[in-house]
């Protein structure tokens, strides 16, 4: 019998089914059901839920590309930013997809920036190219805040702790969370790298000693200055900020690296451990 002639008499009663039960119920038995298998609430029943594929931008129409929407004028988001920059996707995913699994893996840009292209390659789908794109966009755009007298090789100089406050209180303006970062500099007082090593409230049991020289003797660096910034706009430093300082110095002198300051940004003003002959 055909499959037309099989549902016909189902249908029609003609046929009787081998079940003594009804199977189409308020919870159908389709698997007992003889014909389940021409049956088209079956059929997407038991389909499993349909995921979007994923488009390449290339795909998307063109008013709504992020770069076509960054040269109309129009504001994008940190992820739209990325995906400009990365240009493609990698093994199925869209530039943007990737953009916004960086910012997922990392949080902010301030950290993705301060991050290495090991860390950054860490990311399904972002090679060391990538990774280096994306560090150098970054870095182009933290210098662009940077006072005009910064030397020509790109490293900025630090002679005093005004220099600290001048060049990280743009970016401070109007943080609502606290960043400990550390600045590993060369002999000659350059600033070599720079990473974020905690974001939200200091404390000392967050930002341990062996985790932030990791990063300075990675570098090799003759010394470093801690800073963070306190969201209040007061640089007052609170005791979690003494104690850790304190630490942080003790290691140093440990390891044979030179602890020159810890400055704290406030709104208008700054606090220096090293001015205040506070570094212990």
């Amino acid at each position: 019998m055909g499959e037309l002639d099989l549902l016909i008499g189902l249908f029609s009663g003609a046929r009787k089914s081998s079940h003594v039960d009804p199977v189409c119920t308020t919870n159908p038995s389709c698997g007992a059901c003889s014909v389940a298998p021409y049956c088209t609430y079956v059929r997407y029943r038991t389909a499993p839920p349909s995921v979007p594929a994923t488009r390449s931008i290339k795909e998307w129409a063109v008013d709504e590309r992020p770069r076509e929407r960054l040269l109309a004028g129009e504001r994008l988001s940190n992820a739209e930013l990325l995906a400009i920059i990365l240009r493609n996707g990698s093994g199925g995913s869209s530039a943007l997809d990737l953009a916004r699994e960086l910012l997922a893996r990392f949080k902010t840009l301030h950290r993705l920036g301060s991050a290495g292209v090991d860390e950054i390659s860490g990311v399904r789908g972002i090679g060391p190219a990538k990774a280096a794109e994306i560090r150098a966009a970054l870095e182009l755009g933290r210098r662009v805040m940077q006072p005009e007298n910064d030397d020509r090789d790109g490293l900025r100089t630090v002679t005093s702790s005004r220099d600290v406050f001048d060049f990280y209180r743009p970016r401070y303006k109007n943080a609502t969370q606290e960043e400990f970062v550390l600045l590993a500099l060369n002999t000659k007082n350059r600033i070599t790298r720079e990473v974020t090593i905690s974001v939200g409230t200091l404390n000392s049991s967050i930002v341990h000693p062996r985790d932030v020289f990791n990063h300075a003797l990675r570098e090799a660096a003759a010394g470093v200055i801690f800073l963070h910034n306190h969201p209040s706009g007061d640089p007052a430093p609170s005791r979690e900020d003494i104690t850790l300082t304190t630490r942080l110095c003790e290691a140093g002198r440990l390891l044979g690296i030179k602890v020159l300051d810890h400055v704290i940004v406030g709104a208008t003003r700054y606090y220096s451990f090293a001015d205040e002959g506070a570094l212990g």
